[in-house]
């Protein structure tokens, strides 16, 4: 397996500091979030964007990808009702495929619940029609930059729009493009109607990327969830991209998470 992880897990280190402390972790590759980097990805120049990748690979990792595309940002709505609000979406998420391909990665993961909710006073196929309308502005920039856009199932307790893998998958299907594809999220696959393991298998064609932690939102180790199961699944899948360690409880303290879930991972190997 090739594992990632997360860089917003360090919270106040600098990019240098990051880098050299995941590649000692053993990791081959760092997933960004843009609002680590900048307010948006606009904000981060061409040489800038230069530096942080040479920053990576001199310590022998690949940023993979970005992650939490929307997040922290004003004016963006994947399922609005507005055009005007869709297409200037759809160019944000082209300029962060452009991004994410001069900082050597390969990956969009559009999470970002927030701004994918059902909108009010529409209904479920309304929301799917809105997001049909936004991903189709950014297919050209998918291609141009050699980015995956990976849609990514979450559950009903962070948004009430693409909540299983099945709906994700209908809509890559109906959107038809090489660069849409799946990712899933161990702590997410909760809220399926099968177990983690089954998930993957029913999905292989599709998957592209995926995040492991566990459902108390630490990392993987940290909580109940047996990955060997897991990452049999993937390997019988014949999955060859990132497994990128994903947290949202940051204690006890970044290193620790980073080696802990690392160890863990390749002792269920």
């Amino acid at each position: 397996m090739k594992y990632a992880i997360c860089n917003e897990t360090f919270a106040g280190w600098d990019h240098d500091r990051v880098c050299a402390t995941v590649a000692e972790c053993g990791y081959a590759g760092l997933e960004v979030a843009p609002f680590t980097l900048a307010p948006r990805i606009t904000d981060v120049t061409a040489a800038r964007r230069a530096e942080l990748r040479r920053t990576a690979e001199l310590a022998g990792l690949s940023i993979v990808g970005l992650h939490w595309l929307l997040a922290k940002t004003d004016g963006f709505e994947v399922t609005s009702p507005d055009p005007a609000v869709r297409a200037r979406t759809g160019k944000y998420l082209a300029d962060l495929a452009h991004a994410a391909g001069e900082l050597g990665g390969t990956v969009l993961v559009l999470g970002s619940p927030k701004q994918r909710n059902v909108p009010a006073g529409f209904t479920r196929h309304d929301a799917d029609e809105f997001a049909l309308d936004t991903l189709r502005h950014c297919l050209p920039a998918l291609e141009q930059s050699g980015v995956t856009l990976c849609l990514e199932p979450l559950t009903t307790a962070e948004t009430d729009f693409l909540n299983l893998a099945a709906e994700a998958v209908g809509m890559i299907r109906r959107l038809g493009h090489p660069s849409v594809k799946l990712i899933l999220d161990v702590k997410a696959m909760t809220g399926e109607f099968a177990p983690a393991p089954d998930v993957i298998r029913a999905n292989a064609d599709q998957l592209f990327h995926f995040h492991a932690n566990d459902p108390n939102l630490r990392g993987p180790g940290f909580g109940d969830t047996d990955f060997e199961p897991i990452l049999e699944a993937l390997r019988q899948a014949h999955y060859r991209n990132w497994v990128s360690v994903e947290v949202f409880d940051y204690t006890p303290d970044p290193l620790t998470i980073a080696r802990d879930s690392i160890a863990y991972l390749r002792s269920c190997e």
